[in-house]
């Protein structure tokens, strides 16, 4: 499996991501919009804390692309969410995302938004991630 990252000189300059990202990949994992949740399903942080929500929402992706079998580097998207209209506030999220174990996740193409709400009450910060796979080998299925 091979994953291609172009930034083509027609276009801007981007802030560390790419503009397009091609994977060969064989299969796809879609992963659900990781959230700020502790196991017990609480939000984490204290009210407008997103720096403790964003670390909770690297500790969450990477669990589940663990957990499907991929790393930050199989990431070919990614959609960021953070409640906030300032741009400071959305550089820092995208920041602590790129200086943790999370980052190369989002050298691919990305999107950074700032929205007015998200899903829980609390909540600030969704990452959502969509990981290359390689195929699946020949033969029966693996017993789950």
């Amino acid at each position: 499996m091979t994953i291609s990252k172009l930034n083509p000189d027609t276009v801007h300059r981007t802030a560390g991501y790419s503009h397009v990202t091609i994977s060969s990949a064989g299969r796809l994992a879609h992963l659900a919009g990781q959230c700020p949740l502790d196991r017990s399903g609480s939000v984490v942080g204290e009210p407008g804390d997103h720096a403790a929500q964003t670390a909770q929402v690297i500790a969450n992706c990477l669990a589940v692309l663990s957990a499907a079998g991929a790393t930050p580097g199989d990431v070919v998207r990614s959609v960021i969410y953070v409640v906030s209209p300032d741009s400071r506030v959305l550089s820092a999220v995208w920041e602590q995302l790129n200086t943790s174990e999370l980052a190369p996740a989002f050298s691919t193409a990305s999107t950074l938004l700032g929205v007015a709400s998200l899903g829980y009450p609390g909540q600030l910060v969704e990452v959502d991630l969509t990981a290359a796979l390689p195929a699946e080998p020949e033969g029966p299925p693996p017993s789950r």
